[in-house]
């Protein structure tokens, strides 16, 4: 570790999210010692040159903080299966980034002895260093046991984010207030921009920009502040 109170940290999952998420915490000064990379090589080895790519048991087995970033689908199965090959380690952080769950699918890590955390980061990821900026100027979704609370707030912070805490039972709720928010965002700008190119007009996207930004500001600024003007 690169000095006191910095973790070794691994990372399962080389998609959108674990690679930036690795990134973000060495920038805070954590260690990266293992990336599993079988879903995107490319993209781990862009965003994490000097990281090595191992298989998850051996990601586990050098970490003191274990990052999942996998799809929501086979965040539970994984979770299980590594705890059947006795991969987990007592005292070991797990953290988990599925806005769906709260610590409930990290279980059976439980019962090896791991410290179970659910941080969420609210932004939409590219997987790109444009991620680490948005991280910069977002909230991120907590639950961990009470007692170990304030180490999943504090590695929300190095993540760059605000951490608000999210009870377990309020998890479903929290995921589909984000899926709301992002995926009627992308079917009403995917609708508008179709109109706009279907009557000639170059850019659509481009076109709508501002427009879209601004609306969207002011709605935020008034659901945050009613008597906003």
């Amino acid at each position: 570790m690169s000095r006191e109170g910095r973790l070794g940290v691994g990372i399962v999952g080389a998609g959108r999210v674990g690679p930036v998420i690795g990134a973000a915490l060495a920038g805070a000064g954590h260690a990266l010692v293992g990336i599993t990379a079988s879903s995107d090589p490319e993209r781990a080895s862009a965003v994490l040159p000097d990281v090595p790519v191992l298989d998850a048991p051996e990601v586990l087995r050098r970490s003191e903080l274990v990052v999942l970033a996998v799809p929501h689908d086979e965040l539970a199965g994984l979770v299980a299966g590594l705890a059947r090959v006795g991969a987990w380690q007592p005292g070991q952080l797990v953290l988990h980034t599925d806005p769906s769950y709260g610590i409930g699918v990290l279980e059976p890590a439980q019962r090896s002895g791991a410290i179970p955390l659910a941080v969420h980061p609210a932004i939409t990821f590219t997987g790109t260093s444009i991620d680490l900026r948005q991280l910069q100027a977002a909230f991120a979704a907590v639950t961990a046991p009470a007692p170990v609370l304030p180490i999943a707030q504090a590695l929300a912070v190095e993540l760059g984010c605000e951490p608000v805490v999210i009870a377990e039972e309020d998890r479903a709720a929290y995921a589909e207030a984000i899926a709301t928010a992002s995926e009627f965002s992308r079917s009403i700008i995917s609708q508008a921009t179709g109109l706009l190119r279907g009557i000639g007009v170059e850019n659509p996207g481009g076109y709508l920009s501002a427009l879209v930004q601004s609306t969207v500001e002011r709605a935020l600024r008034e659901a945050s502040d009613p008597l906003a003007p």
